[in-house]
């Protein structure tokens, strides 16, 4: 995949993880980087667990990414205690 590709799932799969978990997102970069990494967590994940996507192509990638975004961020709110800054 090229970057601009990496960039879009990065994206696509951030804002949908933020949302799904019930934040206001990291910003633009911070979710295109939350995607991204999400998606090397999301193929680590399905690769251990002898899975692989129910769809292919770029939907499939985004779909391991959202997936890998929505576990890394459940992570790093148990690290950061689940505490939200107050607007």
């Amino acid at each position: 995949m090229d970057l601009l590709t990496w960039i879009i799932v990065g994206l696509v799969a951030g804002v949908l993880a933020s949302l799904v978990m019930g934040g206001t997102g990291f910003g633009i970069i911070g979710d295109i980087v939350i995607g991204i990494v999400g998606a090397f967590v999301g193929g680590w994940l399905f690769r251990r667990l002898g899975v692989s996507s129910p769809m292919g192509g770029l939907a499939g990638v985004i779909f391991v990414a959202f997936i890998g975004a929505v576990v890394l961020i459940f992570i790093l709110r148990l690290i950061r205690g689940g505490r939200r800054p107050a607007v």
